[in-house]
């Protein structure tokens, strides 16, 4: 199955090639059998006229001029007469030849039943018909293979081949015009689905297509409504949220107890990083033009903030050439799996972090020696508002990290997976393309890099 095309233009293509030369044999086998049959009875008629004929000349001609009317059929027509002896060596004719079978049945019927044919005689080749001069004397008849055989034109094979190639060019260009618009609306589907907005396509072609052309730039552009309007309600949920949150934390602080002004202060705080995450998930990525980026600066950027407030993470960083990243939205992802790390295994082994390259992508592992997760759960727990009740709980937050987590990493043309830790715990990777290096800098560049190996 892997020899057969993925494409629609090419599996349709193919197919209708395959029906175009199947009918192109079908006629021709059609034509050659309906052919045979008139052609048999009139190369018969031919035979039969030449024996005629020549046993005709034969019996009317003086006897001292029989040897020169047999010289002259020969020289002219091709024709030779020899007397049948007993000691012949005939062939008989092919099984498999029906037009000539069919001609030695006509000639049978019309010559008489004890007609004998044959395409060679003695070794010589020719086509051999035999007749009777009086009853008694009988003689063959040679005439050149030629007059019976048909040869195949060359002419027709160039003009038949020219043909068929003109069909196939046909076809194939016809598929085209169908298939292009398809690949562009997968082109749009697929900016749509990395949350770019694509171009209006071209309503244009047959009818069925620019229906479907119509219908996808008309979900486009609904598309696009939404987003502004997901975007415009984010921003009233910023606003609106956090001033009261904002006063809230004030009259904590100036009316409650201390013990009652810290929980209240967690509470505020634990909203606030709600909100956060929402607003981070609901960001779109893409929007934010790529730059070279030094993800070992941005682990480093992310790492140090916590190590000086008491967080025990280790780094075990490579260098690595900068890379074409979107640096804002890597930053998200560096600080949700760090968080997560801490958060669900911070306290019985210290995060570590590592950064390598392998083949043509570079690798990221966030380590940890928490609870871990079931492995049929790791797809799951990559969708957004999703928590995993049994193994890794007591965590508070909207349930989007992970989520997040997935989308910077899918828009960066990479993969996210979670993985089981060899001991105990949890291995989040993320995987990205090494194709991405900024312009100027061959890809595989190292540059050093200062107090980022250290743990």
């Amino acid at each position: 199955m892997r020899f057969i095309p993925q494409s629609l233009l090419w599996r349709t293509f193919l197919l209708i090639a395959a029906l175009i030369v199947v009918a192109v044999l079908a006629w021709a086998a059609i034509f050659t059998r309906a052919e045979r049959e008139p052609r048999a009875r009139q190369l018969a008629q031919m035979v039969v006229s030449v024996v005629n004929l020549t046993r005709s000349a034969l019996v009317t001609a003086q006897p001292d001029r029989r040897r020169e009317l047999l010289l002259e059929l020969s020289d002219r027509e091709g024709i030779r007469v020899y007397p049948v002896e007993d000691d012949d060596k005939i062939a008989p004719l092919p099984e498999g030849a029906a037009l000539l079978q069919m001609v030695a049945a006509e000639v049978r019927h019309q010559l008489g039943a004890d007609t004998r044919l044959s395409m060679e005689r003695d070794g010589e080749a020719g086509f051999w018909v035999s007749f009777r001069i009086d009853g008694d004397d009988e003689y063959w008849v040679m005439l050149p293979r030629e007059r019976v055989e048909r040869s195949f034109p060359l002419q027709w094979l160039g003009w038949s081949a020219a043909v068929l190639l003109l069909a196939l060019a046909g076809a194939y260009l016809i598929m085209f015009r169908v298939t292009r618009p398809l690949k562009a609306l997968a082109g749009a589907a697929r900016d749509i689905g990395r949350g770019r907005q694509p171009a209006a396509l071209v309503e244009a072609g047959p009818g069925e297509i620019r229906s479907v052309t119509h219908a996808f730039n008309q979900m486009s552009r609904d598309l696009a409504r939404l987003d502004e309007d997901r975007a415009l309600i984010l921003a009233g949920i910023s606003h609106d949220l956090r001033t009261p949150l904002t006063r809230l934390r004030l009259a904590a602080e100036m009316s409650a107890g201390e013990a009652a002004r810290e929980g209240i202060g967690a509470d505020i705080d634990e909203m606030d990083k709600i909100i956060g995450q929402f607003l981070d998930f609901a960001r779109d990525t893409e929007g934010e033009p790529p730059a070279p980026t030094d993800l070992n600066a941005v682990i480093a950027h992310i790492a140090e903030p916590l190590r000086r407030r008491g967080a025990r993470i280790e780094l075990r960083l490579t260098e690595l050439p900068p890379l074409m990243l979107r640096p804002l939205a890597l930053l998200r992802l560096a600080a949700n799996l760090v968080n997560n790390a801490l958060r669900h295994g911070g306290a019985a082994a210290p995060v570590e972090v590592t950064t390598r390259r392998e083949g043509s992508n570079v690798v990221l592992d966030v380590m940890d020696r928490g609870p871990g997760i079931p492995q049929e759960e790791a797809d799951r727990l990559k969708q957004p508002f999703t928590r995993l009740d049994a193994a890794r709980t007591g965590a508070a937050g909207a349930g989007l990290g992970l989520a997040i987590v997935d989308r910077v990493a899918r828009g960066h043309g990479g993969r996210f997976d979670l993985l089981p830790r060899e001991g105990g715990g949890l291995i989040a990777r993320v995987t990205l393309p090494d194709d991405q290096c900024p312009p100027g800098r061959p890809k595989g560049t190292e540059r050093p890099l200062g107090g980022q190996g250290t743990k």
